[in-house]
């Protein structure tokens, strides 16, 4: 099924009757959706006011630069964008696919932080998140967030770019730091993995939008599935699947589906297997100290732990206290008072 205007009241159940101004009203209970159903009412020659044809067009030029962005990082540092930006592409021409994120995955270490250093000199970020996942080898994810032209009215431009395209959930699926695939199949995957942490909400009407640009593709069923399977992720794309078709026809996919059903079984064995003797490695996310002037120099983060409860990651931008939790005050207040000490330190020449 063509991503369409008829899809989209259906999906977000407003009455057609009811005309396009409760279509856009009921799209922005979801993020970025308006910029969809905006262009979705253009194509349709819908008539529309100038503050509609500027949001519109401010979202235009964010998914512009996000797809230039992510071919100028690609050039320079070997990052590749995941998951929004590719799936953008299967949507119909003229249809602006909502794009939250542009999600980059770095071949390593070195490139994730040459991709950061780009972002954070080309753009006026104001906030870069970071956290450490997985264990031998350990991961890094940072996001890097700036305001849209309009900060009262646009979200926050923002770019994640992580050394693994599949972070797993911590527990009984683990990091797959490599995602190699024919392009459908990897925004398959994408979705799949989207929906593997328990707390994941139902999928929303972006997720269905994006099931219903793959169903016109030439997946091969037997192949699609044995790969959804090698990257442990077959429970998550039946149950995604049989969602969606609840609301949309599945083209080839159904295929896919059917494919599947033999993969669950051992799936939920390994898992269960796992969940017995693997221990749970939660992800430790930074609280931010200081940003720094950037170390170009350094090709990899520091982690220091100076005291058995302190542990600090000292990256090329910026510095931070890692924990599972949030950091109190008093331990931002020790870990700031370590940092100066070190600070003093390597002007003496001893680091």
């Amino acid at each position: 099924m063509s991503v369409n205007t008829a899809l989209l009241y259906r999906l977000l159940d407003a009455d057609p009757d009811a005309g396009p101004a409760e279509l856009l009203h009921r799209a922005r209970a979801c993020h970025h959706l308006p910029h969809l159903v905006l262009s979705a009412l253009v194509r349709d020659g819908v008539r529309m006011g100038e503050p509609a044809r500027a949001e519109l067009r401010r979202a235009r030029d964010r998914a512009a630069h996000y797809a230039r962005t992510a071919v100028d990082l690609a050039r320079a540092t070997g990052v590749r964008a995941i998951r929004g930006l590719p799936l953008a592409e299967y949507y119909p021409a003229g249809l602006l696919r909502p794009l939250d994120t542009l999600d980059l995955v770095a071949p390593d270490e070195a490139a994730l932080w040459q991709a950061v250093i780009r972002l954070v000199t080309d753009h006026p970020v104001e906030h870069i998140d970071v956290s450490l996942f997985g264990d031998r080898p350990r991961h890094t994810a940072v996001t890097v967030r700036w305001h849209a032209e309009d900060p009262l009215v646009d979200p926050w431009y923002r770019v994640h770019v992580t050394t693994a395209a599949l972070p797993g959930d911590g527990a009984v699926v683990p990091v797959r730091p490599y995602l190699v695939a024919d392009e459908p199949v990897e925004c398959l995957i994408a979705l799949a993995e989207s929906r593997l942490h328990r707390s994941a909400p139902p999928p929303g009407p972006v997720t269905l939008l994006d099931i219903a640009g793959l169903d016109r593709q030439p997946f091969e069923p037997t192949e699609t599935a044995a790969v959804l399977a090698a990257y442990r992720l077959a429970p998550e794309a039946a149950a995604l699947l049989d969602h969606a078709a609840d609301h949309l026809p599945l083209g080839p996919l159904t295929a896919v589906r059917a494919a599947l059903a033999p993969e669950l079984a051992p799936e939920h064995r390994r898992r269960a297997e796992a969940a017995a003797t693997a221990p749970c490695l939660p992800a430790r996310h930074g609280t931010p100290l200081r940003r720094t002037a950037i170390r170009h120099t350094w090709d990899e983060a520091s982690l220091l732990t100076p005291t058995p409860d302190m542990s600090l990651l000292l990256t090329p931008v910026a510095d931070y206290l890692l924990a599972p939790t949030p950091a109190t005050r008093s331990a931002r207040t020790a870990a700031l008072h370590f940092l100066h000490h070190w600070d003093a330190r390597c002007r003496r020449g001893g680091c």
